[in-house]
């Protein structure tokens, strides 16, 4: 059994980004660059105004003196010929500066008088101008390789007037729940015996949320043979497994076995953890498999904080944690002798740890959103005590 840190080290060893492919702008939310995105034209791409008001060379304003009108610019149409002096140019916000021009004066400043126009004093300093490539040149990196891409990001990218861009292939994950009492929710009630798969479901969206693609949510039984030829089935076509369930050392836990046909290798068995002490990693048949704990409570915190790096690292991202220094608004209980990750919600004075921990616990599972990182050992911690948290 390893540590939670020696865990996360081997990740990046031993899983490699996928290939990348070519996307469309409209298609590229939610995926991996593949490579730096540079810009094809500037942005502004010309000097341009950042106000309503008028075109003026600055060294020919006298405040309350008449300035004759000469024409108008807008944006995508803009006055064509140079600003003489003692003269001015309508402009609106975006269109591009007259040449010779060097302050565009705010409508608020100026009184319109036919074809003139006069500027009251206390319209400086500022010039209201952007400069163009002010905020990138042609060539600049506008995002770098390894950046995903969320809406921001696709702003940065139109506005480098590029409409395909590289990314990381989606990871193809499949899905697989073990265990002949789950019933798909919905149906347990049918069946004394039965409990709904509560976990698939979070799974698939969380899997989804993080960019990848599920190939297929399945169930399987008890059944080791049976097992076996599904576990083949699922490896033809992913990049990563998902199973759930069958972790411990009981007669009928499976999940390792099955794959043990398939050519089993594991880069960790058990973390020194708790919940999720079962977490285990390792490749069969040309994919990754993770095995995740059946308890819905220690599988949804691995799957936070194993199975979303797993997800980043395939597609070419960092898998850093972003851990946040957050204070206790009420005390936490001393750690035992495995890392815990607490699950607490947020309150106004600080971090809220859950009255219930326990593994199975799912009720109370949708109040937590952070995870508290408590090292092994840890004392009981006061209210006020700063952690290590994690959004979860």
């Amino acid at each position: 059994m390893i540590s939670f840190d020696e865990a996360m080290a081997l990740l990046p060893r031993h899983i490699a980004p996928l290939e990348a492919e070519t996307v469309a702008l409209s298609k590229a939310v939610g995926r991996t660059l593949a490579a730096d995105v540079t810009a094809n034209i500037p942005s502004p791409r010309r000097t341009i105004s950042a106000m309503d008001g008028y075109a003026v060379r600055l060294e020919s304003v006298v405040p309350d003196a008449p300035m004759r009108v000469v024409g108008e610019a807008r944006p995508g149409h803009p006055y064509e010929h140079p600003l003489a002096t003692g003269t001015a140019v309508r402009i609106f916000t975006g269109a591009p500066l007259p040449e010779g021009a060097d302050c565009v004066i705010m409508q608020e400043y100026a009184s319109r008088e036919g074809e003139g126009v006069r500027f009251s004093a206390g319209f400086g300093p500022a010039r209201h101008i952007r400069q163009q490539g002010s905020d990138f040149a042609k060539g600049d990196v506008v995002l770098e390789q390894g950046t995903r891409c969320n809406p921001k990001a696709l702003v940065a990218i139109a506005a480098g007037d590029r409409s395909e861009i590289a990314v990381h292939r989606q990871p193809r994950v499949a899905l697989l729940a073990t265990g002949d009492e789950l019933a798909e929710p919905g149906s347990a009630q049918r069946t004394p015996d039965a409990i709904p798969d509560s976990t698939s479901y979070a799974l698939a969206a969380l899997v989804e949320s993080e960019g990848a693609i599920v190939t297929t949510c399945e169930r399987g039984l008890d059944d080791l043979p049976a097992l076996e030829r599904q576990a083949g089935e699922l490896l033809g076509g992913a990049d990563l497994v998902v199973v759930t369930g069958g972790a411990s050392v009981g007669e009928r836990d499976f999940a390792k076995p099955m794959f043990a046909a398939h050519g089993l290798e594991l880069l960790f068995d058990k973390v020194a953890i708790k919940p999720g002490k079962p977490v285990w990693l390792g490749r069969a048949g040309g994919a990754l498999v993770l095995g995740l704990p059946g308890n819905p409570t220690s599988a949804m915190v691995t799957a936070r904080l194993f199975l979303q790096p797993i997800l980043a690292l395939l597609q070419g991202a960092s898998t850093a944690h972003c851990w946040r220094s957050m204070p206790l608004a009420v005390g936490l209980p001393a750690t035992g002798d495995r890392e815990t990750f607490a699950r607490a919600a947020w309150a106004s004075k600080g971090l809220c740890p859950l009255g219930n921990q326990d593994s199975g616990v799912q009720g109370g599972l949708a109040r937590g959103d952070w995870l508290i990182r408590c090292p092994r050992g840890q004392a009981e911690l006061p209210v006020g005590a700063k952690v290590q948290a994690l959004q979860f």
